[in-house]
C-alpha cells in the first residue's frame, strides 16, 4: 500500500485563483502568497492528481508559438531547420544579384534615351506677331501665357522665342539696347517670369534667341565706348578713318550684309566702328576677353530664370582679322569703287575666324554649369548661317570629344532655288551625309526671315510640307501659323520704321497669328495691329480648322502623333528609295521591328510610280496610315501603282522581314543618328542589334 503511493506523486494544484504558470510571466499573486508566512488566510486545499513519471519522459518536444529561446535554439540547429533556413537565405541572395546583373545589363544594353530637345517638335514664336493681351495692337509674353493651351493642343513641348530684349525696334529687336532687360512693348520681368513658370507647369520646355555679336547703339557700352570711358573702350572695334574735303574714307573695302561699307563714322569718337549688319548695331569686340565675360554673364542671367537654353544667332561674324586687309571681289574685273553689295566680296576676313569656334565652345562650357540637374540639360543651337557651306556648317556640331552646339540650325529646306523631288532629296541628302556619326539633325521649313510655305511654294504644298518635316529623323522646327497654313501679307504693308541703313527688313512673314474669325483675326482687341492681319483670316485660322477634319491644324496634329507614337519615326533608320521631278519616297524602319513606314510625298504634278519595282521585296499591299487627303486613311494600295496628285502626301504602313537598311543596293542611302533595336520578347529597345 505504501509502496503504491510512492509510486503515485501528487501534484499539488491552486483551486482557489487556478493560477497557471506558462513559463514566460511570473504570476507575481501567487508568489505573494506563497512567501507570505505571517498570512492568516486560509490554506487553499489541496488535490491530487496521479501523473505517470514514464510517460512524461517519453513526451516529444514540439515547437510552440512563443516559445522561449533556449527552445527555439534547440530545434533551429537541427538539421532540418538548419538546411531549409540555409537554401532560403542563398536563394534570395542569388535572386538579389540576378536582379542587379539584369538591371545594368539593361541599362547597359539600352540606347540612349532622347533628350526633350530630340523628343518633340520646337514651336517658334515672334513675339510681337503672336497674341495682344493688352490691346495695342501688338503681342506680348502675357499674350503668349494666354495661348499656351494651342502648344500642348498641337502635343508640342518646346517654344522657340525669338528675341525680345529692350531694344530700339529699329531692326526688329536684333540689337540689344540692354540684354538684361524685357522691351516694354512685350511686359515687364515679372510678366517674363510668370511665362516661364507657367510653361514648366505644363512640362514645356523654352529656349530664347540670343545674338552675341553686336548690341543696338543706344547700348550703355557704345555710349560709353564713344567716350573712350574705362574698360568700356575697347568693347567695340574702332579704327581711324581718312578724312579729306568731308569725305570720310573707310579703312578697307568690308561691306556689311545691308550693303554699303561696314564702317560708321562717330562724330564723339571721331573714328569709324565697325558693323556686319545696320549701322545702327555695332560689333562686339570679341579680342576682348572683358565682353566675351560679359556674354557669359548675360548666358548665365538667363538660365538663371529659367531658360532651358539658347539659340545663338550670327556667330560666325564674332571676329574679324585684325590685318584689315581687303576682301577678294568675287567678279576680280568689278571697279573697287562700285563694290557696294555683300555678295560682291568673298568674306574671308569677316567671317569664321581662327578662334571663333572657341568662344562658341565657351558658351557650351558655360551652360553646362546648369545642365548638371538630373532633367534639366540645357540645349543650345547655332546659327552660323552659312548657307551653301555645309562642311562650315557641320563643325558647329563640335567634335567626339569637344562638345559645341547640339545641332546648328539647318535652313536647306529653306534655301532651296525650286521645288522639286529632286530638290527634296538632295536638301536632305545634304545635310544627313555631311553630318558626323552621332550626331542628331534637325529640319524647318519656315522662319522669321523667310516667305511662308503658301507665299514661297504654293498652297497645295503647305501640307506635304508639313508631313516631309514631321516625319524625317531629327527635331523639326515650325515657325507661328505654318501648322495652318498662314500666306505672308503685301510687302507693301512695310512701314519707314523697319529700314534699316537703306534696307528693308522683311515683314511679310511676321504678320499677326490667326486665331479665329473675328476682327483682327482675333489677336487684338485694340482698334488695330502692328501690322495688318492677312485678308485670309476669316477661313484660315486656328478655331476654323480645329472643327474641319480635312484641315491643315488636323494633319499636322495626327502627324505629330504619329511621331511620337511609332518607334520607326521617331528615332529609327530613314532611307531613299526613290526621287524624280515629281515624288521623294522613303522608308522609316526599326531593327527588330516588323512594321515599317514609306513616305510617298509629290513636290511636282501627278505621279504613278511602281514601288514594288524600286523595292523588289516589298509587299504587294500597304495601308495608307495618313493621307494630306483624310478620306484616303486607312485604305490599302498596291505598291506596283501608287499614283499621288500634286502636292500629295502619303503615310503607308506595311510589315516586313527584310527592311530596306539590310539590302545591299540602298547601303548608301540609308541613316540612323540613334540607334535602337526592338525587342518584341522583352518589349524594350537595346544597343546591339
Amino acid at each position: 500500500m505504501v509502496e503504491e503511493e510512492a509510486k503515485s506523486l501528487p501534484m499539488e494544484l491552486s483551486e482557489k485563483e487556478g493560477v497557471e504558470n506558462n513559463g514566460f510571466v511570473q504570476n507575481e499573486a501567487f508568489d505573494d502568497k506563497e512567501t507570505d508566512t505571517s498570512s492568516q488566510e486560509e490554506i487553499p486545499k489541496i488535490c491530487a492528481v496521479d501523473v505517470d513519471p514514464v510517460a512524461t519522459e517519453e513526451m516529444p518536444l514540439k515547437p510552440y508559438a512563443g516559445m522561449p529561446k533556449e527552445v527555439l535554439l534547440k530545434f533551429s540547429s537541427q538539421a532540418r531547420y538548419r538546411v531549409t533556413r540555409e537554401i532560403l537565405f542563398w536563394l534570395i541572395i542569388a535572386a538579389a544579384v540576378a536582379l542587379v546583373c539584369t538591371t545594368i545589363a539593361i541599362i547597359a544594353l539600352s540606347p540612349k534615351c532622347l533628350d526633350w530637345w530630340q523628343a518633340s517638335p520646337i514651336y517658334q514664336i515672334y513675339p510681337r506677331s503672336f497674341k495682344d493681351s493688352d490691346m495695342d495692337g501688338n503681342g506680348d509674353l502675357k499674350g503668349i501665357q494666354e495661348k499656351l493651351d494651342h502648344i500642348t493642343y498641337l502635343n508640342i513641348k518646346t517654344i522657340w522665342l525669338t528675341s525680345f530684349f529692350k531694344s530700339p525696334l529699329k531692326d526688329l529687336g536684333y540689337g540689344a539696347e540692354d540684354f538684361y532687360d524685357i522691351d516694354p512693348i512685350f511686359g515687364s520681368m515679372s510678366d517674363f517670369e510668370n511665362l516661364i513658370t507657367a510653361i514648366h507647369d505644363r512640362g514645356l520646355k523654352v529656349i530664347m534667341d540670343l545674338i552675341p555679336n553686336h548690341t543696338s547703339d543706344k547700348h550703355r557700352w557704345f555710349q560709353l565706348s564713344r567716350n573712350r570711358t574705362g574698360k568700356y573702350t575697347d568693347y567695340y572695334i574702332w579704327h581711324d578713318c581718312l578724312q579729306a574735303a568731308g569725305l570720310v574714307t573707310p579703312p578697307n573695302n568690308w561691306v556689311s550684309v545691308f550693303g554699303n561699307s561696314s564702317w560708321q563714322f562717330d562724330d564723339v569718337r571721331k573714328q569709324c566702328y565697325f558693323h556686319q549688319f545696320g549701322k545702327e548695331q555695332p560689333d562686339l569686340n570679341f579680342r576682348n576677353l572683358a565682353v566675351q565675360q560679359e556674354i557669359h554673364d548675360i548666358i548665365k542671367f538667363w538660365l538663371g530664370k529659367g531658360i532651358d537654353g539658347f539659340s545663338f544667332n550670327a556667330v560666325k561674324f564674332l571676329l574679324e582679322a585684325t590685318h584689315l586687309r581687303d576682301e577678294p571681289h568675287v567678279n576680280k574685273s568689278d571697279n573697287p569703287e562700285t563694290i557696294t553689295a555683300y555678295s560682291q566680296l568673298y568674306h574671308d576676313y569677316t567671317t569664321t575666324q581662327v578662334g571663333m569656334h572657341d568662344i562658341v565652345r565657351s558658351f557650351r562650357q558655360t551652360m553646362n554649369q546648369f545642365s548638371r540637374e538630373p532633367g534639366r540639360y540645357r540645349f543650345m543651337g547655332t546659327n552660323g548661317d552659312e548657307k551653301e557651306d555645309i562642311e562650315a556648317t557641320m563643325v558647329y556640331y563640335g567634335t567626339t570629344f569637344i562638345q559645341e552646339a547640339d545641332f546648328p540650325l539647318n535652313f536647306n529646306l529653306i534655301n532651296m532655288k525650286s521645288l522639286s523631288g529632286h530638290s527634296i532629296s538632295e536638301a536632305v541628302n545634304l545635310w544627313m551625309k555631311n553630318m558626323p556619326a552621332g550626331k542628331w539633325p534637325n529640319w524647318a521649313v519656315g522662319s522669321p526671315n523667310a516667305a511662308r510655305i503658301s507665299s514661297r511654294i504654293g498652297k497645295e504644298y503647305v501640307n506635304v510640307m508639313n508631313m516631309l518635316l514631321l516625319t524625317l529623323p531629327g527635331t523639326p522646327v515650325t515657325y507661328y501659323g505654318e501648322e495652318i497654313g498662314m500666306e505672308n501679307i503685301a510687302s507693301e504693308n512695310v512701314s519707314e520704321e523697319h529700314v534699316i541703313s537703306g534696307s528693308v527688313v522683311t515683314l511679310p512673314e511676321k504678320s499677326p497669328m490667326q486665331w479665329d474669325g473675328k476682327d483682327n483675326a482675333g489677336f487684338t482687341e485694340g482698334n488695330s495691329s502692328w501690322l495688318p492681319v492677312h485678308s485670309d483670316y476669316r477661313s484660315v485660322n486656328v478655331e476654323t480648322q480645329m472643327t474641319w477634319s480635312n484641315s491643315t491644324l488636323n494633319l499636322y496634329r495626327e502627324l505629330i502623333l504619329l511621331r511620337n507614337n511609332e518607334l520607326p519615326i521617331h528615332r529609327g533608320w530613314m532611307c531613299y528609295v526613290w526621287n524624280d521631278s515629281n515624288v521623294f519616297v522613303y522608308v522609316r524602319e526599326l531593327d527588330g521591328l516588323d512594321r515599317a513606314f514609306m513616305m510617298v510625298l509629290n513636290f511636282g504634278q501627278e505621279s504613278t510610280i511602281d514601288l514594288k519595282a524600286v523595292v523588289p521585296n516589298l509587299p504587294s499591299e500597304a495601308v495608307i496610315r495618313l493621307s494630306t487627303n483624310f478620306s484616303n486613311a486607312g485604305k490599302a494600295v498596291h505598291t506596283k501603282l501608287i499614283k499621288t496628285e500634286m502636292g500629295e502626301g502619303l503615310v503607308l504602313e506595311y510589315k516586313t522581314a527584310n527592311p530596306v537598311h539590310t539590302m545591299e543596293a540602298f547601303k548608301g542611302n540609308c541613316f540612323v543618328a540613334e540607334k535602337a533595336c526592338y525587342s518584341s520578347a522583352f518589349n524594350l529597345l537595346f544597343v546591339n542589334c
